[in-house]
């Protein structure tokens, strides 16, 4: 291995997708401006192996701009316990869609207990508004696993 190489550590393409399905926060990077580093945000996802990344945002908001502006945008997913393990995935946008009541429920249900999904959701259309969803097809990946650490 070249010294200042991770390649050992990356994960196989079913052990990224897996863990790109499981409810990390992730953290969404797309270029703004090109005068500046890209505009970084955490946000909940929904990815499901072998299928688009989708998120969910408001249709005028700062990042739905620049979305709209590049084409594309890359979003990591990380954790730190047990071990440091992390997905990075970087693609075009397919579509972006009017929200649904179904997805809105799913995105919450991912991230919240049960018992406050309802309030969330409540608290979202009444004090937030309408949103959009915008689809990535995943592109690029970067994986690294330091498990053996």
């Amino acid at each position: 291995m070249v010294a200042g190489s991770v390649r050992g550590m990356a994960l196989s393409a079913e052990e990224r997708e897996q863990f790109l399905a499981e409810p990390h926060i992730g953290a969404l990077s797309v270029v703004e401006r090109p005068d500046r580093a890209p505009l970084t945000i955490p946000l909940w996802y929904q990815y499901n192996p072998g299928g688009e990344l989708w998120v969910r945002t408001l249709p005028e908001s700062r990042k739905m701009r620049a979305i709209k502006a590049a084409g594309r945008f890359g979003l990591m997913a990380q954790r730190t316990a047990p071990t440091v393990r992390y997905v990075s995935v970087e693609g075009p946008v397919t579509r972006i869609e009017p929200d649904t009541p179904e997805r809105a429920h799913e995105m919450a249900a991912r991230y919240l207990p049960a018992e406050k999904v309802g309030a969330y959701l409540e608290f979202e259309r009444t004090r937030i508004g309408e949103h959009v969803v915008v689809f990535l097809r995943p592109e690029r990946w970067l994986s690294l696993d330091m498990g053996a650490f």
